[in-house]
């Protein structure tokens, strides 16, 4: 019964990074084919990341568990997921706005005689806001294809929230919020008037309101097969280090994954 109860509590960290959203940053710093580059050109994605692989250690009300899930564990938990990226570039200057939100739920009953009710409810949410500024816009080849360089930097608001309600005891687990710095780089090389490369690293945390280190790593393409609108497509490596400390005792979440992402862009 007590390692019933202990796997369950360890269940809401667990999901929680199994299906996380975070930033793609891959939309536009180099101008999409035909979009103007007079004044402020604009460029909205929307994504999905879908881990195949997700693995490292949760702890919640000072007990750890070990995490290792796949993809078909995700879905099965999963019950809403959204994330959404905004860039707004005026010649080699931009600002980013991007948002993420993740829902994961589950409930039922533990194993073993007289086993009790449980249900866990977990919530990521975060905002984002970066300035951007394009370090290298140039042409390589016999073709003279475009590629650009920016940087990013800003702050990002995070909401975690990992809880979990076992028969009627008090519900274990807890909602933490926090600000963090953030830093980017991305690269993006044009291949021809449809496809794009796209490579970028995002870095956050670092040592703020306990989380050590978030690192998201991309690379992937951009598909433009109609004016306005392209798809994108690609593999992501993603890892999280938060540890805190609640009155109900340690609540940590140490966690890498890593899997494809997809999504499509809107440029006016």
């Amino acid at each position: 019964m007590e390692q019933g109860k202990k796997r369950t509590l360890g269940l809401a960290a667990l999901t929680l990074g199994a299906f996380m959203l975070p930033d793609v940053s891959s939309a536009q710093s180099m101008p999409a084919p035909g979009q103007d580059e007079e004044g402020w050109r604009h460029t909205l994605g929307l994504y999905m990341f879908t881990p195949l692989s997700t693995t490292g250690s949760s702890t919640i009300n000072g007990n750890t568990v070990p995490v290792d899930m796949n993809l078909r564990d995700v879905l099965e938990l999963l019950e809403f997921a959204a994330a959404g990226r905004y860039e707004a570039w005026h010649g080699d200057f931009g600002l980013i706005f991007d948002a993420n939100y993740v829902g994961i739920g589950s409930d039922g009953t533990l194993p073993g005689p007289g086993g009790a009710a449980f249900d866990v409810d977990v919530r990521q949410k975060w905002l984002g806001l970066m300035a951007a500024y394009r370090v290298i816009d140039g042409t390589y080849g016999a073709s003279g294809q475009r590629f650009t360089f920016d940087i990013q930097g800003g702050a990002r608001y995070n909401n975690v929230r990992q809880e979990v309600k076992i028969g009627a005891a008090p519900t274990a687990g807890g909602d933490e919020s926090w600000w963090e710095p953030v830093v980017g780089a991305r690269g993006m090389w044009r291949l021809n008037d449809k496809w794009t490369t796209v490579a970028s690293l995002d870095l956050g945390g670092f040592g703020a309101s306990g989380n050590d280190l978030q690192i998201g790593a991309n690379i992937g393409f951009d598909y433009q097969p109609w004016d306005n609108t392209a798809l994108t497509f690609g593999y992501r490596y993603y890892s999280m280090d938060y540890s805190t400390t609640l009155a109900t005792g340690a609540f940590a979440y140490d966690t890498e994954q890593h899997g494809p992402y997809m999504g499509v862009k809107f440029f006016f």
